[in-house]
């Protein structure tokens, strides 16, 4: 090393390494601070971003939540068709209860007459159930035509029109009240099994009791027209030429 003296003659050369040096730990130091600096930033931008995603997620499902139900239910695909078929039982069910009346002033049979009277009280229970369904999806209930239902119960005005008096009449709606016990069978069994997949547990309950009520009317139909009124209308002479 060549060893640099000033004009005093004094060595010179170690103070001017100290100050390159010094100068070097400075720069490494600022260096340092502005790469420090840099990654914090891009820190605090990730933070900020994962927490606005967080936040964009709670409000989502929060909206789902609200949109649904009470019971901070998923809406599906599956729910629409829950509430639309409900909204159809609803109306089929309210059209039923201005039916049985005109079914249980043309029926002959006493036995006959009290089951669907039981069955017209039965009707207006089951419809104060779809309404606690409503309730508790946290809907209004509303109902919507059911082509079905309505097909049914024209069929079973025909019936009571063309058919005679007594035994024959009474198995015409007999016939008709089966197919129409049928179609509600079908319903509810469906719109329970709806309820058990979508987990609303106490709407399922509602739905299986009258379920059961649909079962036992049928069954009951069944045994009056296989131990009495069939035989009965088998053994009255028609008028009509066949």
């Amino acid at each position: 090393m060549v060893i640099q003296k000033n004009s005093y003659g004094n060595d010179v050369t170690f103070p001017v390494i100290s100050v390159i040096l010094k100068l070097w730990h400075w720069n490494k130091f600022v260096l340092r601070n502005i790469i420090l600096s840099k990654t914090h930033l891009i820190f605090i931008k990730n933070l900020k971003a994962i927490d606005m995603k967080t936040k964009t997620n709670w409000r989502f499902n929060a909206n789902k939540e609200e949109m649904s139900s009470n019971l901070g239910l998923h809406p599906s695909q599956l729910m629409v068709l829950f509430e639309d078929e409900l909204k159809d039982i609803y109306w089929a069910e309210k059209e039923l209860i201005k039916e049985l009346p005109k079914m249980i002033n043309n029926a002959s049979s006493q036995e006959l007459i009290e089951a669907l009277e039981n069955h017209l009280a039965q009707t207006q229970e089951q419809i104060s159930r779809i309404e606690h369904v409503f309730e508790i999806l946290g809907k209004k209930a509303s109902a919507k035509k059911c082509e079905a239902m309505e097909g049914l119960i024209r069929e079973g005005k025909g019936i009571m029109e063309e058919c005679e008096e007594g035994p024959m009449c009474d198995a015409g709606i007999i016939s008709a009240a089966q197919k129409i016990e049928h179609y509600e069978i079908a319903t509810y069994g469906t719109l329970r099994q709806f309820a058990q997949t979508l987990r609303i547990n106490n709407a399922a309950e509602l739905l299986e009791q009258t379920l059961s009520e649909e079962k036992a009317t049928d069954e009951n139909l069944s045994r009056l027209a296989v131990t009495a009124i069939n035989v009965e209308a088998d053994l009255e002479e028609s008028d009509e030429v066949i």
